[in-house]
């Protein structure tokens, strides 16, 4: 097998986590993942300032392992490149050097589109055509060049935009030889690889049940345990905190997804197959994965300058929060006219008993969006609500970047490797030199040799769109294996679900989260909610009462916007996309919740009529509703 560790699941992540993964066992690949949708508009304004327009972060964890990583043979794979591999390979050379080590640094181009004739870049969500200069244009490449750069000899991978999956994919094709139309073993990794990319959230970071969860405040890294038929084994070093179980690995398998065919430059990966086990305590094996050939575009990330924002935000108090929301604006209104802002959103939060009121407006003109609003709201300070309080002093506007995906041609995109600064002759790895090949070890066997045994394992089933409004189309069917079951944590009862005694009500009003875990993120301008439970009882019970049309009753921000709803029964779960909450992406977002984080527990909280058969713990009956 080969085992590659993560070390890092956002830029800002643990410094230490490079140390802790060298250190606390054995390991063959550190990988760490510092690119977010977010990350390449921050780094684009970094370089603009004379910073690098990488993450030093990275070099920062290196110089805590790079000796003994180059001692035991552990190759390093890093997205942190950004927007400049080159000068972040750079980096390592130096960082070396100064070590006194000798190291062979990689770095992978030919993602970096800006400036590049993209024509009408029609975005991948509403067709519109690119009103504006990207300041940053970056096509998602996959792991082939990484396995290049490793065949090559290199020691330390540096790449910029590449799908996060393909910092596992690079190393299993290096390791174990696949070529592209390995399909299964391909999607394999890349599900292991969406899996580790979020670093803690595979390990009970984030959990909906985080009271399961020992020691969170010590959570260790995920490791992903890589076979060649692209079956993996997530688990974690002995003695951290956290826990690695088929509910984490759910949660994680649910983040930032869309339909469960997982779309990506070298495979198409389908979730609705993969299979979960629990092979023991922080052992969770996924086998099944099936893979499709891969779409011949690949995605761009476009991000471009959209204005400039000011946000103010006042706390209203005790009695009559809606009313004293309508004077706050009414007053602010009177000093400053709505209409004159492009865009305004106003955002109402209740808190027990009191509430924020949180008014963004956005404009091209920086100066009518600064301190001409900004001045306007503390002028009320004294004529409004009683209680009047802000959280934000008077400011001026800030930039703001839109995210724009769209596709291009795969073969409009060339990857480049680089080792120790000169450009690698073009190839297609089909894995490491014979020298470097794994033995022939049932463990290390070509895909097909396994493959073919599984293809018939167990019933077909489905995937489908279940229910949408307005739905992109149908998704196919492909074969898919049961479900497995799903490991309970401890001190929760058994999968069957309880008998119901004579006089009990047949159902309880009881927070929906009492059953269903959650995991919500961002995609672009839109939010995904994936939500699943642990029994199949529990599931056929969802997968009737949680509709699109539900949703929009439960969360009614959504009521207005397109939902798609996917089913993935292999894994207890329902995905939702909600397409437009966020906007034009996260960094243009007015919303508080601006990456929809918190979406899922929103959603968990809402009191709902539940079988009393499907409670797995007993749940006190929720007060009734006070008369409005």
């Amino acid at each position: 097998m080969l085992r590659i560790a993560n070390c890092s699941g956002f830029y800002g992540d643990r410094l230490s986590a490079a140390r802790e993964m060298v250190e606390g066992g054995p390991i063959d690949v550190l990988t760490g993942d510092w690119l977010a949708e977010l990350t390449m508009l921050i780094l684009a304004g970094n370089r603009s300032k004379g910073r690098p327009g990488y993450a030093p972060t990275f070099l920062t964890q290196l110089e805590h392992v790079l000796g003994t990583c180059l001692d035991r043979g552990i190759k390093v794979v890093s997205n942190a490149g950004g927007l400049d591999p080159a000068g972040c390979a750079a980096a390592v050379s130096e960082l070396a050097g100064r070590l006194g080590l000798s190291v062979k640094v990689a770095h992978v181009t030919g993602d970096d589109l800006t400036g590049h004739e993209l024509g009408d870049a029609p975005n991948l969500d509403t067709g519109e055509k690119l009103p504006s200069t990207p300041l940053t244009a970056n096509a998602y490449l996959g792991g082939r060049p990484i396995a290049d750069a490793l065949s090559a000899g290199a020691d330390v991978v540096v790449t910029g935009r590449v799908t996060d999956a393909a910092l596992v994919t690079g190393p299993g094709i290096w390791r174990y030889g696949w070529r592209p139309g390995d399909h299964d073993a391909l999607a394999g990794s890349v599900v292991a690889g969406h899996v580790i990319e979020c670093g803690c959230q595979a390990t009970g970071g984030n959990y909906a049940f985080f009271g399961e969860v020992p020691d969170l405040a010590h959570c260790g890294f995920p490791i992903a345990e890589l076979h060649a038929d692209g079956s993996s084994v997530i688990t974690k070093h002995p003695g951290t905190g956290g826990l690695v179980s088929v509910g984490t690995v759910t949660a994680q398998l649910l983040y930032e997804i869309g339909s469960p065919r997982y779309l990506g430059p070298d495979v198409i990966a389908r979730f609705d197959t993969i299979r979960l086990e629990q092979q023991g305590p922080d052992r969770v094996r996924i086998s099944g994965t099936r893979g499709e050939v891969p779409p011949d575009t690949l995605k761009v990330a476009i991000n471009y300058l959209g204005g400039y924002r000011n946000t103010m935000t006042m706390v209203l108090t005790g009695l009559d929060i809606k009313a004293k929301a309508r004077l706050a604006q009414d007053a602010i209104w009177s000093r400053v006219p709505k209409e004159s802002f492009e865009q305004v959103h106003v955002e109402l939060t209740p808190m027990a008993d009191t509430a924020l009121l949180r008014i963004t407006v956005m404009d091209a003109d920086s100066r009518k969006a600064g301190r001409a609003f900004s001045s306007a709201v503390v002028e009320t300070g004294l004529a409004s609500y009683p209680g009047f309080y802000g959280l934000t002093p008077p400011g001026q506007a800030s930039p703001y970047g839109v995210y724009w995906p769209t596709l291009i041609p795969a073969r409009a995109v060339q990857a480049r490797v680089w080792l120790d600064g000169r450009q690698l002759d073009h190839r297609q790895s089909d894995g490491p030199p014979d020298h470097q090949r794994p033995d022939d070890s049932p463990d290390h066997q070509r895909p097909g040799d396994v493959l073919d045994r599984q293809r018939l394992d167990g019933p077909q089933l489905d995937g489908q769109l279940s229910g949408s409004r307005q739905p992109n189309g149908d998704e196919g069917s492909v074969p898919q294996t049961a479900p497995a079951a799903s490991a309970l944590s401890p001190g929760i009862p058994g999968q069957g679900e309880p008998a119901i005694e004579d006089g009990d009500p047949p159902a309880v009003r009881t927070p929906l989260g009492t059953i269903m875990g959650a995991r919500s993120g961002d995609k672009g301008g839109n939010a995904n909610l994936g939500v699943w439970v642990r029994t199949t009882g529990q599931f056929d019970w969802l997968t009737g009462y949680l509709t699109v049309e539900r949703l929009a009753e439960l969360l009614p921000f959504t009521a207005k916007l397109r939902v798609e709803r996917f089913e993935l029964p292999n894994l207890l779960a329902l995905n939702f996309v909600v397409h437009g909450l966020l906007g034009r992406g996260v960094a243009a977002s007015p919303r508080l919740d601006a990456q929809a984080k918190a979406l899922g527990e929103e959603l968990r909280a809402k009191l709902v009529e539940i079988p009393r058969s499907l409670l797995q713990v007993p749940v006190r009956p929720a007060p009734p509703t006070p008369p409005a």
